[in-house]
């Protein structure tokens, strides 16, 4: 049998280096009020009844740091992934109060770019919010990336925006940039380090949603930066058994050639 990993306390000084790493999945464990009025940008709300969700649909290597009010309750949802078998779990020792004022010590997080911060704040986010979240889980990067404003996502990206943050659909920045047909978005996205296969609550891929689609040059783009056409749905169907266009088919099709050769 396996051995588990015991998760960690860890201080604010330590967390803040593993929120900076852009990794981890950050959630919140105190009432949702709490959570509503302020929480670490990123940050998911969770409960007992949410961790079935958190603990199906989260890979076990991914480092994920639980913080309550005090740091006694996070301790107890650390426990259980622990118990799962989670390779990397941490509980915030001082909980929320001692991150805020840990930050608070730090000085103002606004970005030094007057642009972006103007653009924050003209869709309802703080001004050095780049990890923020609207509804749905939207962040910055996603609302940029689905409209195709390339040097916002540019400036995103240079500010530390989260690349592998997931909206409430478990979709990344980058399907919403397929959704719009952007192009240069994608190049952007990819080039920065997303991650091209991630697959969202439904088990789907970029990829998949593009040829499910008929995006046939979102298809090309996607599989020209090494999107991997083999993933199947949970029900057993990959991007070429949902391609709706002859063009999305014979891409998809090609790509998978060299192997059937």
């Amino acid at each position: 049998m396996k051995q588990r990993t015991p998760f960690r306390c860890i201080g604010v000084k330590e967390a803040a280096a593993i929120v900076a790493e852009g990794r981890a999945l950050l959630l919140d464990a105190r009432d949702a009020g709490s959570y509503g009025a302020s929480h670490m940008e990123g940050a998911r709300h969770i409960t007992f009844s949410g961790l079935s969700e958190i603990i199906g649909g989260t890979p076990k290597a991914q480092p994920v740091l639980f913080y309550c009010y005090h740091g006694h309750a996070s301790q107890e949802y650390a426990q259980t992934l622990s118990d799962f078998g989670f390779a990397e779990v941490f509980s915030l020792d001082g909980g929320y109060e001692a991150w805020c004022s840990f930050t608070q010590a730090q000085g103002p997080a606004a970005t030094s770019d007057e642009a972006l911060s103007g653009w924050l704040d003209s869709l309802g986010f703080p001004a050095g919010g780049v990890n923020a979240t609207v509804e749905n889980g939207m962040t910055p990067l996603m609302k940029a990336s689905r409209e195709g404003l390339g040097e916002m996502v540019g400036r995103l990206i240079a500010a530390g925006a989260r690349l592998e943050a997931r909206n409430a659909d478990g979709n990344t920045a980058l399907w919403l940039a397929c959704v719009g047909n952007h192009l240069d978005v994608i190049d952007m996205l990819v080039d920065a380090g997303i991650d091209i296969d991630n697959r969202n609550d439904n088990g789907a891929t970029s990829l998949m949603y593009a040829s499910s689609a008929g995006k046939a040059e979102v298809v090309a783009k996607l599989l020209a930066h090494g999107a991997d056409p083999e993933p199947e749905t949970p029900e057993g169907f990959s991007a070429l058994d949902l391609a709706s266009t002859i063009e999305c088919l014979k891409l998809l099709r090609y790509a998978r050639r060299p192997e059937t050769v």
